[in-house]
This record gives structure tokens, C-alpha cells and sequence, in this order.
């Protein structure tokens, strides 16, 4: 691997968690303006379109937004979104001042009963299909440590009936065998912004994986290989691999082609090695990868595990395509909250991981 491609790597993670991108969802044309970075990235290396429609594959769903307001007092006390409190995913918005009952040791419910609170000692967010008729707000238990008597709370919801994200694809054709494919995915999407003034950068989860995406793109545009091979960045994996369950019912070409598939979701660590799911459902492929690495000293370990419905490999397993599932372990925590950012990426194995992927196919083209 050059020595120029950590940079470039680095270079991608600080572009892709920047305001511009306003955590890669659904406001502020954050996952719009991310397609269009990873199509121009593509399109640069030289990379093909998977079909004549072009780079991009659309689809549509539902989802909650919370596009302006994210006020909140306790006790008088203003409190920050993302840093001291969270609002459901699901929330229906609301403006209202009211006092709260307390029901257990970390919930509070308001005396009119349209809002409930409670504690915790992380705040983790996700995103959301459906909404409530009613609002949920989670607190960071640090920030208040003190018995919670009344509030005052003005959050805007917007719930979007048909949401529309594309799916960026694009192909390096085969030398001697263009129709077996190896396959690249990684989502792009993250879980965008909490009101007009707070994002989630989503660093590790997951424009590292987007950045190993992107460097391997570049990597094969100038070395082609025997193999054609795809590299696929999802939309909406957050709200439920959407972008990856379209894609394997409306594919762009034969899923049968597929010799393997690669998805790469959290590589921004690797101190303790990485974990591999679908180990357990082929066992030969892991042995090949286990073997590659114990020769080559990439990774601390690789750890096996079973098939878990967790990423965008998922429904091309079901769908009886060989596929892994490679995200690193150790380094740092943060994970669906604010604090996922650039700055604080370790990328401990990554150029290691980058040289894994070139010799586990390698060996399975020859």
C-alpha cells in the first residue's frame, strides 16, 4: 500500500464528519451532498457505473426528522443536545412546560403525560421510521444528579413519508475474468443531525469504513485484477440496511457472480485485533483470512463469530452470497453519540487491514 493512502484515508473521515455532510442523514442535505462526494471520488479513480442508469441507485422510505428546534430546561437549567440529553428517535415534537412525577429511580413522567424522562449513563442515538404520539427524552445522569422537579422543552419534529437515498456504485472490470465479481460495501449514512445545532459525525461508523472503500477503489482503478470487482457505498443502513436490502432485491447484476463480499463498517480502531461475522458459515474462507494473517502479522487476532443481522452483508447472505462482515475492535468507545469524531480516530490497523483485503483476494482469484 503507498504510504500516501493513511493521508488520504484521514483526509476522506475529516471531509465525510464535516458540517458540510451534517452527520451523512436526513437534514440539511447531509447524505445528498455525502452520494455526491463518493460518486466524484469514483468517477476521479476512473471507476465505471454498474449500469447505464449511472452511479446511483434511488429508493424511498419514511422517516423522523428533527430539523430546527432541540431546547430543553430542567430545574431551569438549559441543557445541550447530544452532550447532556437526547430525544427519541421516534419522538413526536412538542412545546410545553410542565412539572414531573416521578415513577422509578430513572424515569419521570410529566404531570399531563404527553412527555417521559429518563436517566442514563450514555447517550445513544439511532434513527427512526415511524414516530409516537408522544415524546421521549433520555438525560446523561452526570449532568443532572439531582432530583428532576419540572421543565420546559420546545423540539420540532418533521416526519418525511418518502425520504429518497441512493445507493453509489461503481465497477472495476475484470482482467481475464470480468463476470466473477468480488464485492466492496460499506455505508455511508449515519444518523445526521439532532435540531439546527447538533450532528453526529459518525467517524468510525462509519466514513472509516467509506474511506477503506474509497482506497481500495483507488487502489484496483490502477492495478485491474483477474476479477471484476464492485464497490457499493449504502444509504440508509441506520434505519434498518435499507439501502442494502434494496440493492439485493433489485440487483445490478447477477448475485449469483459474487465469489465473495467485503463489508466494511468501524475499521477505525484495531489495537485488539478485528472480529469477523459469518466466520462460523465458512469456516474454509476464515481459514484462508486466519492463515494470511498468522504469516503476516497484520492483526493482533481475528476473532470468529456467527451470522448476526447487524450490517449491510446481511441480506446478500441470505441470499446465499459468501460474505463477510470485518469491523476492528479496542481503541476508542464512542459509538452513535457525538463524541464519534475525526480528531480521535487511532486508524491503529488500517493500512494493515488494507493489505488484508489485497492478499484474502488475491488468493481466492488464484
Amino acid at each position: 500500500m503507498a504510504a500516501q493512502d493513511l493521508p488520504y484515508a484521514k483526509k476522506t473521515v475529516k471531509t465525510l464528519t464535516s458540517k458540510k455532510y451534517w452527520g451523512r442523514g436526513y437534514t440539511k442535505n447531509g447524505m445528498a451532498n455525502a452520494a455526491d462526494f463518493i460518486e466524484n471520488e469514483m468517477k476521479s479513480f476512473g471507476l465505471s457505473p454498474l449500469s447505464e442508469v449511472g452511479y446511483k441507485q434511488y429508493f424511498s422510505f419514511p422517516v423522523n426528522t428533527f430539523p430546527s428546534k432541540m431546547e430543553l430546561k430542567i430545574n431551569g437549567k438549559k441543557l445541550n443536545p447530544g452532550k447532556d440529553f437526547i430525544v427519541h428517535q421516534a419522538s413526536k415534537g412538542i412545546k410545553t412546560s410542565d412539572s414531573l412525577i416521578r415513577k422509578d429511580s430513572l424515569t419521570y413522567i410529566s404531570k399531563k403525560g404527553n412527555v417521559a424522562v429518563s436517566l442514563a449513563p450514555k447517550l445513544t442515538w439511532s434513527v427512526s421510521q415511524k414516530v409516537l404520539d408522544y415524546t421521549l427524552i433520555e438525560i446523561n445522569n452526570k449532568t443532572v444528579p439531582f432530583q428532576l422537579s419540572n421543565f420546559e422543552v420546545n423540539i420540532e419534529n418533521e416526519f418525511v413519508t418518502n425520504f429518497t437515498a441512493a445507493n453509489v456504485m461503481a465497477m472495476v472490470k475484470g482482467t481475464t475474468k470480468p463476470d466473477s465479481i468480488i464485492v466492496f460495501t460499506a455505508h455511508y449514512d449515519h444518523l445526521g443531525g439532532m435540531g439546527n445545532k447538533t450532528y453526529f459525525p459518525g467517524a468510525n461508523d462509519n466514513a472509516s469504513g467509506v474511506a477503506m472503500l474509497l482506497n481500495l477503489a483507488k487502489y484496483y482503478a490502477a492495478n485491474p485484477p483477474k476479477y471484476s470487482i464492485v464497490f457499493i457505498a449504502f444509504a440508509a443502513e441506520e434505519i434498518g440496511l435499507l439501502g442494502s436490502k434494496y440493492f439485493t432485491e433489485n440487483p445490478l447484476f447477477p448475485l449469483k457472480n459474487i465469489r465473495f463480499l467485503w463489508n466494511l463498517d468501524l475499521l477505525g480502531n484495531g489495537d485488539e485485533g478485528a472480529t469477523i461475522v459469518n466466520a462460523t458459515i465458512h469456516p474454509k474462507a476464515f481459514e484462508v483470512l486466519n492463515k494470511i494473517n498468522d504469516q503476516q502479522k497484520y492483526l493482533p487476532k481475528i476473532n470468529p463469530r456467527g451470522k448476526a443481522a447487524n450490517s449491510d452483508h446481511y441480506f446478500f447472505s441470505e441470499k446465499g452470497v459468501p460474505a463477510f462482515f470485518l469491523y476492528t475492535q479496542g481503541g476508542i468507545t464512542a459509538y452513535h453519540d457525538v463524541y464519534d469524531i475525526a480528531k480521535t480516530l487511532p486508524f491503529t490497523s488500517y493500512e494493515n487491514l488494507f493489505r488484508l483485503f489485497l492478499d484474502f483476494n488475491l488468493e481466492l482469484m488464484n
